[in-house]
């Protein structure tokens, strides 16, 4: 599927593909991202989406079609252009040897940046991310919500107009997460323009503008979160556990199993409580959400 091409596009993909050898791991996608939005990046293990990330960095070559940043090729990405993205990488590359605040110091020195707009920029950005008490401590002392938001603090030292988020919220505890959160949809309010990868969809789903499913190096579907889940789904989701009541055994309703329950999609919940009525059925009624999509899209096979 080809997106629409925008010239307000930060992120410009078209016909991009990589091969190691004669393995396909990116086949050809079309997609881009729009300025001052965030767009989520979704797909399984080994479904090409690390590779497509590792590509807009600028840390894995392109094998054919394009792929621009500013309207520049990324390989030949200029320095002022790079000085545009902030990055919050997967795993922790914090400096175990620096305090909290160096660790702001050392990587705005990187960008050029002055004293000046350090002593100003560093402290300001320990308080948005509420670690100003940990200015003066070790990166070992941080926990793990800490650090990575010690890492988001350090993508926007440069004031970056794009800012890639490799999978900014793993292993969080849940207050870690809506903090995070929180400051996403503040960097967005701001103007920034947001790529995030994530394995948790209802984050992709509170987050996203838009969502880019990706699977077997190719774009399976994309949409805004409510289109997605429009198209593939129906609206209400009823969780019955096995065993399912006699009346559903044979019912005409759209239905998955999942192991120990069986998954019922209906537009109107209507047919489903009359049907349920009655029967003691163990279950739950919810809205379709964008896990729903993604695993109609890209299957329930468990990844490596």
């Amino acid at each position: 599927m080809t997106q629409k091409s925008s010239s307000k596009s930060v992120i410009q993909a078209k016909d991009l593909q990589k091969s190691y050898g004669d393995f396909k791991a990116v086949k050809g996608v079309n997609f881009h991202v729009e300025k001052g939005t965030c767009t989520g990046l979704l797909g399984p293990n080994g479904a090409g989406k690390t590779t497509t990330m590792r590509m807009i960095m600028g840390l894995t070559k392109v094998t054919n079609g394009s792929l621009t940043l500013f309207d520049e090729d990324v390989k030949s990405l200029s320095r002022s252009a790079k000085a545009k993205v902030g990055l919050v990488p997967q795993e922790n590359n914090l400096d175990p040897d620096l305090t909290v605040q160096q660790n702001l110091e050392v990587y705005g020195r990187y960008f050029g940046l002055s004293g000046n707009v350090l002593k100003e920029r560093v402290p300001q950005l320990l308080e948005y991310m509420k670690l100003t008490e940990k200015a003066k401590e070790s990166v070992h002392a941080l926990s793990g919500g800490m650090k990575r938001r010690l890492i988001i603090a350090r993508s926007l030292i440069a004031d970056p107009e794009l800012v890639i988020l490799d999978e900014p919220t793993t292993g969080l505890d849940p207050q870690a997460r809506v903090m995070i959160w929180q400051r996403i949809i503040e960097l967005k309010k701001q103007g920034k323009t947001l790529l995030l990868t994530t394995h948790y969809m209802d984050e992709a789903q509170r987050l996203c503008d838009r969502i880019v499913v990706i699977d077997h190096g190719e774009i399976l579907d994309e949409g805004t979160p409510r289109e997605l889940i429009k198209r593939h789904v129906k609206p209400h989701v009823y969780e019955v556990t096995k065993p399912v009541p006699k009346a559903l055994k044979d019912c005409d309703i759209e239905q998955e199993d999942v192991g120990d329950g069986v998954l019922y999609f209906v537009e109107k919940p209507e047919k489903m409580r009359k049907l349920l009525k009655d029967d003691g059925a163990n279950y739950l009624h919810r809205p379709a959400n964008l896990e729903d999509v993604f695993l109609r899209l890209t299957g329930r096979t468990l990844r490596e």
